[in-house]
């Protein structure tokens, strides 16, 4: 007896109270006034005329009250708004086999008069509509949300979160089937190529997700809405309700090393080591060598005593500043052939941003200091894990654009000469001048790298 007077004490804690006044006094008031329809009925069976008519107007004006006072305040506190969800449906193949049999035992009981067939072609009848309703409920009060990583690289799959969140105050949900409705968009990628399933969805509770996610190229990624599917309780009905929930996710470039990227770096070491020679002054420590190191920094001494070759480290007195820059500009020629729709030019230039991008995360992994330029877009100078992450959203939307004949970017890039210059070009050799020469290493793609 304690336990459910503790129950009710904590369900009445809970409890919206003036939704809880509201809906008793409305059951009184109803009772009263059927009472008072009944006791007018009867008033006038006995030729109890003006009896029956007071009565009556009493019990209407009792009715009329609780229509106008105590329905509203009851209805804004029913959270019923997915009544009038739109939702989809198709019979399924085990529900077209199911309606074959309810046809069959229909013209048995039709041809038969047997009571015993009626009633099992009532139940069977039943089953279906119990179907549709169990299913519609299911569906009904379902909220959902997707949440992804803030930073998503093209090529690496990600762990997204798909959450569920049922609002029914009494009932759970059961068979629910997560997937990515079908945009308009003929360009647009699905976000969901899985569906993601939840087996039971308790009432007034969230369950979530966790899911690997992979976006094949850079760029921005949108869904529109998702579709919640069930096929509960006897797959007969495949039902579906659609939510707008539009989702964006910015998708950088890939910054794995690949077979392209690893071809320019030694180059790209061997001029910024010329350019910082003599720098360091001051021994920092001994360690083995490695293959990428100088001989002029071996340690014959140290090597001798050791039986290995060793290698000195210096302090660095100040850092080498880098500029990178993306051309985004195209040549004349290939400016023609991306108005008339060939891939190469577009695929040249996707080579260009993944250079790029590999090129910044590896002095994001050096912490350098790293300025970054492209046409209308200039970074400050700054160390490289301040500002790695707004380059990486530029070449993410970045596009190539047509043929620049003043090579206004070229130009602006001669007026740094303190800056050490990486480019990354889609142009041919000579289209870049000679006054940016004496302070760039020049990325070219057409398999010979300067």
């Amino acid at each position: 007896m304690s336990a459910v007077k503790s129950t009710i004490a904590r369900l009445w804690a809970k409890a919206d109270r003036p939704a809880v006044r509201a809906f008793f006094l409305s059951i009184t008031a109803l009772t009263a006034a059927l009472l008072l329809a009944l006791y007018s009925g009867a008033a006038a069976e006995l030729g109890q005329r003006t009896l029956a008519s007071t009565t009556a107007l009493a019990a209407l004006a009792i009715a009329a009250w609780v229509g106008v006072t105590l329905v509203p305040i009851l209805a804004k506190r029913t959270p019923l708004r997915w009544i009038g969800y739109k939702i989809e449906y198709r019979i399924t193949l085990e529900g077209w086999i199911y309606l074959v049999g309810i046809i069959l035992v229909a013209l048995a009981a039709l041809n038969t008069g047997n009571n015993l067939l009626f009633l099992i072609l009532a139940s069977l009848i039943a089953i279906v509509l119990l179907s549709g309703v169990l299913s519609s409920i299911t569906l009904s009060g379902i909220e959902l949300r997707l949440v992804l990583p803030e930073h998503i690289f093209a090529g690496q799959p990600v762990r997204a979160m798909v959450e569920l969140e049922n609002e029914k105050l009494t009932l759970p949900s059961f068979s629910l089937r997560v997937e990515a409705a079908k945009t308009k968009l003929p360009q647009a990628n699905a976000m969901l190529e899985t569906p993601v399933y939840f087996p039971y969805l308790p009432k007034r509770d969230r369950v979530q997700q966790v899911i690997p996610v992979t976006f094949p190229r850079r760029g921005v990624y949108c869904q529109e809405a998702f579709r919640i599917v069930t096929r509960f309780p006897f797959g007969f009905l495949r039902k579906a309700r659609q939510l707008n929930l539009k989702t964006e996710a910015l998708v950088y470039p890939s910054v794995e090393p690949t077979a392209e990227y690893l071809e320019i770096l030694p180059g790209l070491e061997g001029a910024l080591e010329s350019l910082t020679k003599g720098r360091g002054q001051d021994l920092y420590a001994l360690r083995d060598y490695i293959p990428t190191d100088s001989a002029r920094h071996v340690h014959w001494k140290a090597s001798a005593r050791s039986g290995s070759l060793m290698v000195r480290e210096f302090t660095r007195e100040d850092d080498c500043r880098i500029l990178l820059v993306l051309d985004p500009h195209l040549s004349a020629e290939e400016s023609e052939n991306l108005k008339a729709g060939v891939s190469a030019a577009n695929e040249r230039f996707e080579r260009a941003v993944n250079i790029c991008a590999s090129l910044a995360w590896h002095f994001y992994e050096n912490n350098s200091l790293l300025q970054f330029r492209s046409a209308g877009v200039q970074t400050p100078l700054a160390p490289a894990d301040q500002i790695i992450f707004p380059i990486l959203e530029h070449l993410a939307v970045a596009q190539p654009l047509p043929a620049d004949p003043d090579q206004s970017l070229m130009a602006d890039l001669a007026t740094s000469p303190e800056l050490f210059k990486i480019i990354v070009t889609t142009r041919p050799h000579g289209s870049v001048p000679g006054s940016v020469w004496s302070s760039s290493y020049v990325v070219f793609l057409d398999d010979q790298m300067v």
